[in-house]
């Protein structure tokens, strides 16, 4: 299969498991320490939220926003999104990131557990596009988890493809790339971020901006 053609199965995946996607979600430690770096980055201002899906991070983005745009491909997830938070004045855009770009810039962007669905080979692309979505002075918080079973690793633990069961046994692929903080933070900088990258049980989570221009 392409890499268009997996990414195509991963966002009807995600369409599919809407309705049940707290069903799947992981019981494992870390989870209070994740929430608890997200409270402290006090996200603010302009904000934009990548991947929305149902809308649970939104929702803790809303009180302390300006303003809140958030992109997911999937409108049976903006639909739940759009449910859980009522009348409150969030802009929802309809699209694929991968072919998505902003109509304007941004104080704060944050997405939850997209990073690691996200191929190797489009990792920078992503980067770049985030990079494309802030001010100069904007800042960056991402939330997301490293965890694979057994079950899932169709193609063996070195490949980043895995096989997501909904609960009517309905088979996807998708991609799953389990980032880890040290190597994951290493990465970053190499492209030009100035991020801090943390992890407790499978989450992770990393904050901060690009890094200042070298003068020439």
């Amino acid at each position: 299969m392409t890499d268009e053609g997996l990414l195509a199965e991963q966002i009807a995946y995600y369409r599919a498991i809407a309705g049940e996607y707290e069903d799947h979600a992981i019981d494992a430690p870390g989870q209070s320490q994740l929430v608890a770096a997200f409270d402290r980055f006090q996200i603010s201002g302009h904000v934009l939220e990548l991947a929305c899906g149902p809308g649970h991070w939104t929702r803790r983005i809303v009180p302390g926003a300006t303003s809140l745009t958030a992109v997911d491909a999937s409108p049976e997830m903006i639909a739940r999104a759009q449910s859980q938070l009522g009348e409150s004045p969030v802009r929802f855009i309809e699209s694929d990131l991968f072919h998505w770009q902003p109509d304007r810039q941004y104080d704060s962007v944050f997405f939850g557990f997209w990073l690691s669905h996200v191929p190797g080979a489009r990792f920078e692309t992503f980067w770049d596009l985030v990079a494309s979505c802030l001010h100069p002075e904007g800042r960056v918080f991402f939330v997301d988890d490293n965890h694979r079973t057994d079950q899932e690793l169709i193609e063996g633990s070195g490949s980043p493809i895995v096989e997501r069961q909904l609960n009517d046994g309905t088979t996807y692929r998708a991609i799953k790339v389990p980032h880890h903080s040290d190597t994951l933070e290493e990465r970053l900088h190499s492209l030009g971020w100035n991020i801090t990258v943390a992890e407790a049980g499978p989450f992770y989570w990393g904050s901060g901006a690009r890094a200042p221009s070298k003068a020439a």
